[in-house]
C-alpha cells in the first residue's frame, strides 16, 4: 500500500522548505493521483507539526507545472506565517485532483442522495458552458474519497512524519469543489479533522441555479451535521467576479445556519473579497486568512 517517496528534479519547484512526492498512490477507493507532503524549513522529527489536507495538490506550489500558469503557493504563504511566530508548525499534505473524476470525488454524496431519483437523474445530466459533462459520466464518489483520505492517506502520513495525530491539530482545506468536499469531511468525520477551510464554496455543485435543488440539499445536511462548534473551526469566503459572484446568496444561508448551530466568530468566519474571482491567483493572496483562522497560536 505505501507508495514510494519521490524526490527527484521533475517535482514541483518550492520557496522553501521542501516537497516530497508518493508518485501515483494507489488507492482502494479513488483512482491513482500523486501526493506531495510538503515539509517546512527546519523539519525536525524532534518536535511534532500539524498536519493541513489539501485538495486539487497539483495546483498549490508552484506555477511553472499547473494547466493555467497559477498556484496558491502556500509554501510562501505557510513559511512566513511560521517564522512570523503567528501559527503552530505545520506540514501539508497535497492530494492531486484526477480531471476526470474530480467532480465526483468532490461532490457530497449524502446530500445528493437524499434528492429524488428524477432530480438525481437530472443533476447527472448537467452539462457546463461549453457543454462538456459536469460528471464526466461518472457516478458521485466522495464517500470513497473521503475513505481515500482517512483510511488510506492518513495512516501513512501518521507514521511516516513526526506529526499530531489527533483532530485538534489536524486540518483540510480547498477551493470551489474542494471548498465543498472539505466542508464535507468535518462534517463525516468530525473526530479526524478539527478545522476545514473552504475558499469560493462551490454551493450550486453543478453551473446553474435555476430549478437546482442542491444548495437546499448542502442546507439541510449542515443543519443535522456540523460539527460540535466547542473543538472545531469552519472558514468559508467568497469573491464577486467570474464563477465567484454567485455565491453570495447562498453563504448568506449557510451564514444562518452557522449561526443557528452555535458557531460564533471564535470557531467561524464568512469572509467576502470584493472584485476577486475565482482563481488560483485571488486564493493565494487571501490564504493566509484562512490559515491564521485555523492554526493561529492561541
Amino acid at each position: 500500500m505505501i507508495s514510494q517517496i519521490v524526490i527527484s528534479q521533475n517535482l514541483p519547484k518550492v520557496a522553501s522548505g521542501k516537497l516530497e512526492r508518493m508518485e501515483s498512490f494507489k488507492s482502494n477507493y479513488i483512482t491513482p493521483r500523486n501526493i506531495d507532503v510538503w515539509l517546512p524549513e527546519n523539519y525536525s522529527s524532534s518536535k511534532k507539526y500539524c498536519v493541513l489536507y489539501m485538495h486539487d495538490g497539483q495546483m498549490l506550489f508552484d506555477s511553472e507545472t499547473t494547466w493555467n500558469k497559477q498556484a496558491w503557493d502556500v509554501d510562501d504563504v505557510v513559511s512566513k506565517l511560521m517564522k512570523e511566530g503567528k501559527i503552530q508548525d505545520v506540514i501539508v499534505v497535497g492530494m492531486a485532483s484526477d480531471g476526470n473524476t474530480r467532480h465526483v470525488d468532490y461532490f457530497p454524496q449524502k446530500p445528493f442522495e437524499s434528492l429524488t431519483q428524477n432530480q438525481q437523474d437530472s443533476i447527472y445530466k448537467a452539462n457546463r458552458s461549453n457543454g462538456q459533462s459536469v460528471f464526466n459520466k461518472g457516478k458521485i464518489n466522495s464517500d470513497n474519497y473521503l475513505k481515500f483520505i482517512v483510511k488510506e492517506l492518513k495512516p501513512i502520513i501518521d507514521g511516516k512524519y513526526s506529526v499530531y495525530t489527533d483532530a485538534k491539530h489536524t486540518f483540510i482545506a480547498g477551493s470551489s469543489m474542494g471548498g465543498l468536499i472539505s466542508m464535507y469531511a468535518i462534517c463525516e468525520y468530525p473526530n479526524i479533522f478539527g478545522g476545514a477551510a473552504c475558499l469560493s464554496t462551490h454551493w450550486p455543485g453543478i453551473f446553474a441555479v435555476e430549478n437546482n435543488p442542491i444548495p437546499n440539499a448542502f442546507f439541510e445536511y449542515l443543519k443535522k451535521h456540523l460539527p460540535n462548534p466547542k473543538n472545531h473551526k469552519l472558514y468559508f469566503d467568497y469573491g464577486t467576479a467570474t464563477l465567484d459572484a454567485m455565491y453570495e446568496p447562498f453563504q448568506l444561508k449557510v451564514d444562518k445556519i452557522m449561526k443557528a448551530k452555535g458557531f460564533t466568530s471564535q470557531n467561524w468566519s464568512t469572509q467576502k473579497f470584493e472584485g476577486e474571482e475565482h482563481s488560483e491567483k485571488s486564493w493565494n493572496k487571501r490564504l493566509h486568512i484562512p490559515i491564521e483562522f485555523l492554526l493561529g497560536k492561541n
